[in-house]
């Protein structure tokens, strides 16, 4: 079995992204095998799920995700989170 690839990335707020959705850096995105969903997981208890956008515009150390999705499960501007492929 292979193991999941996964890294720690800061997360940020943006107006940009539509809710449900997070933006991610393509490089990043290839690096951990990320196509069309990602898993994100905060303090190790909050695990979601969301539909991946892939972005130049976006640093390959950051995700951005909505300000109001991102307020109604309590995650915090610059908040450091696991980012990885959801298991299928």
């Amino acid at each position: 079995m292979s193991e999941r690839k996964e890294r720690r990335l800061r997360i940020k707020i943006s107006e940009s992204v539509k809710e449900g959705k997070l933006s991610i850096n393509p490089t990043t995105a290839q690096e951990l095998g990320i196509s069309d969903k990602v898993e994100i997981v905060v303090g190790g208890k909050k695990r979601l799920v969301l539909d991946a956008i892939l972005s130049s515009e976006t640093p390959p150390d950051q995700v951005f995700i909505n300000p109001d999705f991102a307020k109604s499960f309590g995650i915090a501007n610059n908040t450091i989170a696991t980012i990885r492929k959801p298991l299928k």
